[in-house]
């Protein structure tokens, strides 16, 4: 695995540990909820400033971030969105 993949995987799997949305993630960090959520997609690269702000607001080392993917580990599931409505 990569290290914008580790850090994918670690910061979704953190964010959601914590029952943070990325939205919550992203204002605290002072970054948009897109980039957080392309972080998380690998599509972003993030700089080490960033890392360290989205660390300081998990709550975690900054090196948590590059932790290995145990093996056989399961993707982590998002959370659950909030801002829809549950129709029953």
């Amino acid at each position: 695995m990569n290290g914008r993949a580790l850090v994918a995987w670690n910061l979704r799997r953190l964010r959601t540990a914590r029952g943070v949305s990325q939205e919550r993630l992203a204002a605290d960090a002072g970054v948009n909820r897109a980039y957080v959520s392309e972080l998380e997609r690998e599509l972003g690269n993030a700089s080490v400033d960033l890392l360290d702000r989205l660390a300081t607001v998990l709550d975690v080392a900054v090196g948590e971030f590059l932790t290995a993917v145990p093996k056989g580990e399961a993707k982590v599931s998002p959370l659950l969105a909030g801002r829809k409505s549950r129709h029953l």
